[in-house]
Parts: C-alpha cells; sequence; structure tokens
C-alpha cells in the first residue's frame, strides 16, 4: 500500500488498516504553473521521473526556463519529504507485487500518473489505484494507464477534491509520520 503524500496517507492508512496491509509513501509533487500553482503543467515522481501536461505547456507558451525552475523547486521538497518520511528505511520494491496507490482523490490526475508511470517501470504484478473521490474523465483516462482504478465517487460537477470532504484540513507531515509509525507497529503487533 502506498499513500501519496500528504493528503492521501490518511487515505491510505485506513485501507491498510482494513485490508492488514503494509504502509509506506511514494513521493510524488505537482509542478504547478507560476502564478497559478493549483493549475498542473506536470508533476515528478520519486526517481526523478517528470509527467507533463504538454497541451497546457503549449497553450500557456510556458518557456523550458520557468518549468525547469519549477522543477529544481518541487525536487528540493520531494527529497526533503523522502528523507522525512522514510528516514533511513529503503523505498519499497515493488517488483512482482500488486501495489495499490491511495490519494485523497483525483482532479487533473497528474500527480497520479507520475507515480504509476514511475512504478510501471518497477516491474509490478499489477498497479491498483484507490480513491474515494475523482473527476470522472480522469478516473476514465487513468484506467486505461493501470490494471484497475477503485473509486468510490465521480460526482458532476465534480468541481475540486476537497468539496467531497467534511473536513479537508491539511495533512502535516508530522501526520504522515505519525501513521506510518503506526502502521507499522500495528502490524508488528502479535495477532490473535
Amino acid at each position: 500500500m502506498l499513500g501519496l503524500p500528504r493528503g492521501g496517507v490518511p487515505v491510505a492508512y485506513e485501507v491498510a488498516a482494513e485490508l492488514d496491509a503494509p504502509l509506506d509513501v511514494f513521493l510524488v509533487r505537482k509542478l504547478g504553473v507560476p502564478g497559478h500553482e493549483e493549475l498542473a503543467m506536470g508533476a515528478v515522481a520519486s526517481g526523478g521521473l517528470r509527467v507533463m501536461s504538454d497541451d497546457l505547456v503549449r497553450t500557456l507558451r510556458l518557456p523550458p526556463l520557468v518549468i525547469e525552475r519549477v522543477l529544481a523547486k518541487e525536487l528540493i521538497e520531494l527529497n526533503r519529504r523522502e528523507r522525512l518520511y522514510r528516514g533511513d528505511r529503503p523505498e519499497p520494491d515493488p517488483a512482482g507485487r500488486v501495489v495499490i496507490v491511495v490519494d485523497d482523490g483525483l482532479a487533473t490526475g497528474s500527480t497520479m500518473r507520475a507515480a504509476v508511470q514511475a512504478l510501471g517501470g518497477k516491474r509490478p504484478a499489477r498497479i491498483v489505484v484507490a480513491v474515494p473521490v475523482a473527476a470522472a474523465e480522469t478516473r476514465d483516462a487513468l484506467a486505461r494507464e493501470v490494471d484497475e482504478v477503485v473509486c468510490a465517487l465521480t460526482p458532476e460537477p465534480f468541481h475540486a477534491v476537497g468539496l467531497w470532504y467534511d473536513n479537508f484540513d491539511q495533512t502535516s507531515d508530522e501526520d504522515v509520520r505519525a501513521l506510518l509509525t503506526l502502521n507499522r507497529r500495528e502490524r508488528l503487533r502479535p495477532r490473535r
């Protein structure tokens, strides 16, 4: 079970608890358009894989230098979080395993797309994407890239992930670390 930090980790924690599965993180950072950071021109994942929305980049006529500056900034944050969340634990090896990738929802899907493309290069047996809510067109597009998409809600109109939560408070780095630690402790506890 891999949660996309930060917001996907609380959801992934609950899914991992239900499935009695180990939980880890897979880091992806959105590459926001300068001045409109919520608009994703792409994303970068652990290992440096970059996924770009070429149509958006062309439409906005974003120069390569602007893209490289955003990428450099997000890679610094990705590496910081990698060290913070994982410490000295190695990155999980998905080769030959079913990998469930969880986020809090899918709007454009760029961060999830970067994650599954990066994971696909590591030869998992299957990739399953699990989210509570998604834009229908994003869910459908992603379903063509992975083995399975599990999604509870695809409301119309969609607008934004946060609209479909009673509480969409920001998940902190400390929250992520605490949930990862709690999952490891629960998995070490003897079974009855």
